[in-house]
């Protein structure tokens, strides 16, 4: 779902399940590079684990995720990940900062993929008390990357319990 090919170079921003990050960093082999930005060493553990089990190569930042340590244009891909609600607790504010942060690191005509929570179904609706990430279920995750200046906002599938939201990076600068 995520779009990512051999070669591209991918930074992970909310890294709650090492196994999801290792499947798609796995996709860019050797000629690319994935990033893993942590809160903390016990989160870059858990990712190197996961990268080890797996057998491919994640590079992990210790990093606040409003202050991303790369370069302007650094990245192809930005994928954010929502299922454990890094974004859904911040104020509106706060994901912005975050969302612009990822842009910056992306090259002009990059993606962002936010990844979110669907809302459950079937026997897991009835038994889980858990909903799926209100920001993206209601379309809030497409607006905050519209406003943050992405392009081509859509969601492209539910599945697997999870929301897939897609934004464009524009090749040229925007102008307001």
């Amino acid at each position: 779902m995520t779009g990512v090919k051999l070669g591209d170079r991918v930074v992970f921003v909310g890294v709650p399940d090492g196994a999801r990050i290792a499947a798609i960093a796995a996709k860019v082999g050797l000629s690319g590079r994935a990033v893993a930005v942590v809160p903390d060493e016990q989160a870059g553990a858990r990712i190197n684990k996961a990268a080890a089990d797996a057998g491919v190569l994640i590079d992990t930042e210790a990093a606040d995720a409003t202050q991303l340590p790369f370069a302007h244009g650094e990245f192809d891909i930005a994928v954010i990940d929502d299922t454990a609600a890094l974004l859904e607790q911040l104020r509106d504010d706060a994901r912005a900062v975050i969302v612009r942060e990822a842009a910056r690191v992306l090259r002009p005509g990059g993606r962002l993929l936010l990844i979110g929570a669907a809302e459950p179904t079937g026997l897991v609706k009835l038994i889980s008390k858990a909903p799926g990430s209100p920001l993206v279920v209601s379309g809030g995750a497409n607006a905050l990357l519209e406003q943050s200046g992405f392009g081509l906002v859509r969601t492209l599938a539910e599945r697997e319990g999870l929301v897939f939201v897609e934004g464009l990076k524009p090749r040229t600068p925007v102008t307001p």
